[in-house]
């Protein structure tokens, strides 16, 4: 959360509505550790990362929807390792992730 607070104090001061993806868990290999955060604007402008760029663009509209219906929820993205390298993931693993509405 660290690595994006500056620019979430930026969307605050424009009074953007939010949500924030947290990594809260990894089965297997995966690009970022729990604690990894990403957020979304109601623009859908984003900034940090939970996957190193596997799975952004399904959580960016995970999180849109987010902004819209005020719901939380645990998501969770995965593929084989054989299915990972198909479509060009080298990770492989699950990534368990919590996205929320930021409520200032």
């Amino acid at each position: 959360m660290r690595e994006i607070a500056a620019d979430l104090a930026e969307w605050r001061r424009a009074d953007k509505r939010i949500a924030v993806a947290r990594v809260v868990d990894v089965d297997g290999s995966g690009p970022r550790e729990p604690g990894a955060a990403m957020a979304v604007n109601e623009d859908g402008e984003v900034i940090g990362s939970v996957s190193g760029g596997c799975v952004e663009g399904a959580v960016v509209l995970e999180a849109l929807d987010i902004i819209e219906t005020g719901a939380r929820r645990i998501v969770t993205f995965g593929y084989s390792d054989d299915e990972a390298f198909a479509v060009g993931l080298t990770c492989g693993g699950t990534i368990h992730l919590f996205i929320e509405p930021l409520d200032w």
